[in-house]
């Protein structure tokens, strides 16, 4: 079935010191209960899967299965269906009932709302979201809270991603942009793109977050937000090397919505329009913005030119991209 590419990289994180212990036995999970999602026993979870699910029926069942089949911690999974239209709630209704997880269906509220719904449901000390589209490596949530555990006074890590297309044929290797990042990043390093996390590799202090106020309802962009808001109070940030999530590319990714991923991401970027580094980032941005039209849209890229030009190093080492064919550029 789709969901066996969960152990396809076993051999390659084993690699990670949590892992090999991991490996070596410190098989103690404790899952939900399937009705009410507290846990067994008196315990509650040290780490909770906050799963948003919308329109993705073809992907949903291996996203649920790969969560369920972790390891080495005690956890639970929570699920809210976003309002999907297709067959996913039929899917997660029967999976809830084999697997035994907390699930809820309601009409449509959008991403943001439903990270905070799922985050007010969650009982573990420890939080990671989790898309519906993508599958969480074994090991994973071991990993990572783990790591957490043994370095109290960091709040979050991050770690990497692999690669996945829609068939669930994985890359041979860690998307290099994330491995910059290792072992830490700094609130400039993201603010001015020099290195990037990735949103389905976080895990985060529940309380800590509580407290932060969760996810932010101004932006439609929730992880970039929650990247900066945690960056702007406990930087450095820890990256790990290990990968926690084979993250699926298909033709509904949000990140293929270029127009609309920029413009997002310079309204957070705004919030921290009193920042000494805030013009530069917006410069910034902005080339990024331009390179990415001149890879998948010249004539949009040139239509834009007048809104994305700046004196600076930034935009005029990416403008050449303009007038070179699209089949000698890399992304």
């Amino acid at each position: 079935m789709e969901y066996s590419v969960t152990n396809m990289f076993a051999e390659k994180i084993d690699e990670n010191v949590y892992v090999k212990a991991f490996v070596e036995g410190a098989k103690t999970e404790q899952r939900g209960n399937p009705l009410d999602g507290t846990t067994t026993g008196t315990q509650s979870p040290l780490v909770s899967v906050l799963l948003a699910s919308y329109n993705h029926e073809r992907f949903v069942e291996a996203s649920v299965r790969s969560v369920m089949e972790q390891q080495g911690v005690s956890f639970e999974l929570i699920v809210v269906d976003d309002g999907s239209t297709d067959g996913s709630p039929q899917i997660l209704e029967r999976l809830q009932k084999e697997l035994g997880f907390r699930y809820v269906h309601r009409p449509n509220k959008g991403l943001v709302a439903t990270m905070n719904e799922l985050l007010s449901m969650a009982n573990g000390k420890y939080f990671c979201s989790f898309s519906s589209d993508d599958v969480m490596p074994q090991g994973r949530l071991f990993v990572q809270s783990t790591y957490l555990e043994a370095n109290r006074s960091k709040p979050i890590c991050f770690g990497q991603i692999v690669r996945m297309d829609a068939d669930g044929h994985l890359d041979s290797a860690p998307d290099p942009r994330y491995l910059s990042g290792v072992p830490e990043v700094s609130f400039a390093d993201v603010f001015l793109g020099k290195k990037e996390l990735h949103g389905c590799t976080e895990m985060i202090e529940c309380e800590t977050f509580r407290k932060l106020g969760g996810y932010s309802d101004e932006f439609v962009i929730e992880d970039f937000q929650m990247m900066l808001l945690f960056l702007s109070r406990f930087e450095p940030l820890p990256v790990l090397n290990s990968v926690c999530c084979y993250y699926r590319t298909h033709s509904t990714n949000i990140s293929g919505r270029k127009d609309w991923l920029y413009e997002n991401t310079l309204k957070v970027i705004d919030r921290y329009s009193s920042h000494k580094l805030y013009k530069q980032a917006v410069r910034i941005w902005k080339s990024h913005w331009f390179s990415a039209l001149c890879y998948s849209d010249k004539k949009e890229a040139l239509r834009k030119l007048p809104q994305l030009a700046s004196f600076s190093f930034a935009f005029f080492r990416r403008f050449p991209k303009l007038f070179i064919p699209r089949f000698l550029l890399s992304r």
